[in-house]
């Protein structure tokens, strides 16, 4: 098995809704903001090769979305989703699974390309299955008023019209004992945070459970999480684990650090050691 870290762009979000009742005065000095109270964050994704398989974990934004649409979240970078695969030496129709840890567009937005001149809607990657939970795919089928934006349905239908949907609790993911899916509920329904062995490692792609290394101190939660009590839970649970077993954290937001170790000390968790992926 090998990994590579896939750079899908990056776009900007408000500072306070990244950090929530976090006051300004301590997260500006982790991720300063700028003169509209916004923070650059990285789309990564992560590409797997084991054996046969080619499995992308998450798609970035995309670019279907109108300019107007895409000018929201000023998307900046020399980051591209099917670039990052190219460069690495694989092609998109190579890939034999894309995971898509929770279906929020900046995560989700690239599993699905227009195409004006053939078919409008399509997946982007034609011969791949694409797997979600099911109750998350209900949850964004039926969003509540908080997340309803996020959820865009050119983003998710086209996947099942097509016939490349499946979901991780129902049909049989023949993933083997390489990767393991854990689930969280604090940042919304049921998103998958793949656990992956690696040689004689465990990489933990925790998704928006602790989107960047200024997340670890537990109190330190989004305001997009629907339920971020349960957040700080999950958080708690998780970063003890990592403590314990050493696992490697991959982060999707982070725009300087891909991955990290943890330790605990009297203060509570802090990054051990940080890096690229393949530092590790």
């Amino acid at each position: 098995m090998e990994l590579y870290s896939i750079d899908a762009g990056n776009f900007k979000l408000d500072g306070g809704a990244m950090f929530g009742v976090v006051p300004k005065t301590l997260w500006n000095k982790k991720m300063p903001a700028d003169e509209l109270n916004l923070c650059s964050w990285k789309m990564r994704c992560l590409l797997i090769q084991d054996g046969k398989r080619l499995i992308l974990v998450d798609t970035g934004m995309g670019d279907k979305q109108p300019a107007k649409w895409q000018s929201y979240y000023y998307r900046h970078g020399d980051g591209d989703l099917i670039q990052s695969i190219r460069k690495l030496g694989f092609h998109e129709n190579q890939i034999t699974d894309v995971i898509l840890s929770h279906l929020h567009f900046d995560h989700a937005g690239g599993a699905v390309s227009w195409n004006s001149t053939k078919d409008g809607y399509r997946p982007t990657f034609v011969n791949a299955t694409y797997w979600t939970h099911s109750e998350h795919w209900q949850w964004a089928m039926e969003p509540n008023p908080r997340e309803a934006a996020t959820f865009l349905k050119e983003n998710l239908l086209p996947l099942q019209e097509a016939g490349q949907l499946r979901f991780i609790d129902k049909d049989d993911i023949n993933f083997g004992n390489q990767i393991e899916f854990l689930t969280a509920d604090g940042h919304t329904e049921k998103m998958l945070m793949p656990l992956i062995h690696y040689h004689e490692k465990k990489v933990l792609f925790i998704a928006d459970t602790i989107p960047s290394t200024a997340h670890i101190h537990t109190p330190w939660v989004m305001a997009y999480d629907v339920n971020p009590l349960q957040t700080m839970v999950e958080k708690e649970e998780l970063l003890t684990k990592a403590v314990v077993h050493d696992w490697i954290l991959y982060f999707d937001h982070d725009p300087a650090v891909e991955a990290c170790t943890i330790q605990k000390t009297d203060k509570g968790f802090s990054v051990k050691s940080a890096g690229n992926l393949l530092d590790f």
